[in-house]
This record gives structure tokens, sequence and C-alpha cells, in this order.
């Protein structure tokens, strides 16, 4: 069984894409820190996802850097060579799941905001 469960936070905006079959991917890369530090630094590994068709355009709608994230799907490893000329690895996930675990911004809250009328109606009375 090849699944993998990371929680961290987006690197960068999340890019979306059509392929030439009509398909959509939304590739972001998470970044996801370890418990034991390197020199004193706070190290981390990175993670590159994919998440396609609809789960892809909710990523691509709600997502942005900074943005935390569980993801959960197979992961597979590539190896490619470096712009240094070094042998590199890359780990790319391919999402199964993917929930959002950031909070809504107070800007989207804002505006999601219906008033009910006067305070006197409300349970908790006025404040």
């Amino acid at each position: 069984m090849n699944n993998l469960m990371i929680i961290g936070n987006l690197t960068k905006d999340p890019e979306t894409r059509t392929t030439p079959n009509g398909k959509t991917v939304c590739n972001f890369t998470v970044a996801v820190n370890r418990r034991k530090k390197v020199d004193g630094q706070p190290d981390a590994d990175f993670f590159r996802v994919s998440a396609w068709e609809e789960m892809g355009i909710n990523c691509s709608k709600f997502l942005c850097k900074g943005k935390k994230v569980c993801v959960c799907g197979a992961v597979s490893a590539k190896a490619y060579t470096g712009n240094d000329g070094k042998p590199q690895a890359s780990l790319e996930v391919i999402a199964k799941e993917v929930e959002f675990l950031s909070p809504k911004t107070e800007q989207k809250a804002e505006s999601e905001f219906i008033p009910i009328g006067d305070d006197e109606q409300l349970p908790w009375g006025n404040p």
C-alpha cells in the first residue's frame, strides 16, 4: 500500500493548468517541518502535490502561499539533475484528499457577514 499523509504549509501560490485532453490539475508544494533542528535551525521536507479535477479546482480557489493543509495520497520519488549538475530527488504526492486547515481570512469572513437585525433579538443579548 502506498499512502502518505503530510501536514504542512504551502511554499507558494498553487499553479493550475489544463492538460491537452482537458483534465484540470493544480500543483503546489508543501513544506513539512521536522521536529529535530539541524545546527539550531528548523529543517523541513518539501513535497510536490498534484490535485486533479474537482479537487484541483477547489485547491486553486481556496489555497495560497502560507496556508496549512493536510494531504493524503500516493507518493513517488523522481530523480533529476540540478542546475549545479548534481543529482537531486523530489517527492511528489498524487492527492486523494486535501483538507484545508487554515482558518478563513478575516476579510472573507467580513464579506460573508449577514446582519440579522436588532441586538435585543439575539439569545445572548446586547454585548
